[in-house]
C-alpha cells in the first residue's frame, strides 16, 4: 500500500495566498521527512479553494525539493492547455527526476476558465478524448503530428524523449480522474489508472474498478495489465487521540473554507451549478475516510483497499487549516499509521 498526501493549497478564511502556498510546500517537505509515498497536487483557477494554478509547476519546485518522494500532479486540466505543451512540461519533470513524476490529468469543469484560456466550452464538453490520445502519444513516441478536431499539425520531433531518463520507466505515469462512466471507459480503454475523488465512498468505487476492468477486457488489455493498474482513491485524513477530536478540527475549519471555496466557481456560459452544505459535506468526508485514532486510520484505509482494489491513497492533511496542526497531522500520518499498514 502506498500512501500520499493531496495538497490542494486551500485558502482557509483569514488567511493570505502566500500563506496557503507555503503550507502547500511544507506539506510535501514534511511527507518526504515522514516517510510517505507521495504528494499530489491540484489545480484550481481564480478561487480560494485552491491556490496553485499550475499543478506541474509546484510539482517542478517539490521534485527539486526532495529527492525520494514521488510528485503527482492530481490534476492538470487538460482541457486549459495545449496536451504538447504539457507533455513536455511532463517529460522533462520525468527525465530530471529520475522517473519520480505522475502525471494526472481531468476534464477540470465548465468554468470561466474555458474563457480566460481561449479553449471554450466545447475542449470541455468534447475534446477532451483527443487531448488525451495527443498528450499520451508525446509521452510515448519519438515524433508525432496531429490531424484532429483541435489539434492539426505536422510531425514534429519530441524533446526531450521520456525515454531518455536514467530509469526504467519508459515515460512517465499518466493517471485519469474519472467522476462518470464515460470517464472510466476512456480510462480504461486506453489502460491509465484511474483518480477517484474524495466525495465517493468503498462501494461507489469498488464499483468503479469493476467496470474499469470490464472496459479494459473489452479493449483487449491483457490480464496482466488489468490486474496491475495502480488506481488512486482520494480522501482525508485527519489524526488525533480519540476520533471526535479529529473530526471536531475538520468541522471547525472545513466548511468556511468549503463555503468560499465552492461559492468562487463561475460557470463559463451562466449555467446553475449547485453547491453541497459545507458542514454536511465535512461530516461527510469525516464519516468516509480515515479520521481518528491512529489504530483506526489504520484500518479504514485497510478496509477501503480490501473493499476496492486499490493500493494507492492521496489523503488531505491539510484540513484544519494550520500550518503547525497540518505538518503535525502528516508526521503522525508516517509514524503511527503506516506502520500498521505495512
Amino acid at each position: 500500500m502506498r500512501v500520499g498526501s493531496f495538497v490542494l493549497a486551500a485558502q482557509f478564511p483569514g488567511q493570505g495566498q502566500g500563506e496557503a502556498l507555503h503550507r502547500a510546500v511544507r506539506t510535501a517537505e514534511v511527507a518526504e521527512e515522514s516517510g510517505l509515498d507521495a504528494v499530489w497536487l491540484a489545480e484550481h483557477h481564480f478561487v480560494p479553494y485552491g491556490t496553485c494554478p499550475s499543478a506541474v509547476t509546484l510539482a517542478a519546485l517539490l521534485l527539486g525539493r526532495t529527492r525520494r518522494l514521488r510528485v503527482g500532479t492530481a490534476v492538470s486540466v487538460l482541457p486549459t492547455v495545449h496536451p504538447v505543451a504539457l507533455g513536455e512540461q511532463a517529460a522533462l519533470l520525468h527525465v530530471t527526476s529520475g522517473g519520480r513524476f505522475t502525471l494526472g490529468v481531468g476534464r477540470g469543469g465548465p468554468w470561466v476558465d474555458l474563457e480566460v484560456f481561449g479553449s471554450g466550452l466545447e475542449a470541455y464538453e468534447q475534446g477532451f478524448p483527443e487531448s488525451l490520445d495527443l498528450l499520451t502519444r508525446w509521452l510515448r513516441e519519438p515524433a508525432v503530428s496531429a490531424s484532429g478536431p483541435r489539434f492539426s499539425f505536422r510531425e514534429v520531433p519530441v524533446v526531450p524523449r521520456p525515454s531518455e531518463a536514467l530509469t526504467e520507466v519508459p515515460g512517465p505515469e499518466v493517471v485519469v480522474a474519472c467522476t462518470s462512466a464515460a470517464s472510466i471507459r476512456l480510462a480504461a480503454e486506453r489502460g491509465l489508472p484511474m483518480l477517484l475523488g474524495m466525495h465517493v465512498g468503498d462501494e461507489e468505487k469498488a464499483e468503479m474498478v469493476a467496470l474499469w476492468r470490464q472496459h479494459a477486457r473489452a479493449a483487449g488489455r491483457s490480464g496482466d495489465e488489468i490486474a496491475g493498474a495502480a488506481h488512486v482513491s482520494a480522501g482525508v485524513c485527519q489524526i488525533a487521540d480519540s476520533r471526535t477530536d479529529a473530526a471536531e478540527t475538520l468541522t471547525k475549519a472545513m466548511p468556511g473554507w468549503l463555503k468560499q471555496g465552492l461559492e468562487a466557481h463561475v460557470t463559463v456560459d451562466g449555467r446553475f451549478r449547485s453547491m453541497r452544505d459545507p458542514l454536511a459535506y465535512t461530516e461527510l468526508l469525516c464519516g468516509l475516510h480515515p479520521v481518528g485514532t491512529p489504530r483506526l486510520c489504520a484500518d479504514r484505509l485497510a478496509a477501503t483497499s480490501e473493499r476496492t482494489g486499490i493500493s494507492r491513497f492521496a489523503l488531505l492533511t491539510e484540513g484544519s487549516g494550520d500550518l503547525a496542526a497540518t505538518e503535525e497531522n502528516v508526521r503522525r500520518l508516517g509514524a503511527d499509521v503506516l506502520p500498521h499498514l505495512r
